[in-house]
């Protein structure tokens, strides 16, 4: 499953990145690494980017950069 299938309200944890994802690098040095918790809070108006939480910080992504974010859905986290 990739980052940009989580709704708002639901959780996940990281479990990597897809092979060919650019934005592999920058994504990590903010927080985005295997086995964090993050939860989609919002999306805005178009549905593009997603707000969400992740260590304690909200941070925007693009959906087409949200598809390289392999994750793992989990009810509770």
């Amino acid at each position: 499953m990739n980052l940009n299938q989580l709704e708002p309200g639901e959780s996940a944890r990281i479990l990597g990145f897809s092979d060919d994802f650019s934005m592999k690098r920058r994504l990590q040095d903010l927080g985005f690494v295997r086995g964090i918790d993050i939860k989609c809070l919002f999306k805005s108006p178009m549905k593009d980017p997603k707000a969400y939480l992740i260590m304690k910080t909200i941070i925007a992504i693009r959906n087409k950069d949200a598809r390289g974010v392999l994750i793992k859905k989990e009810d509770k986290l």
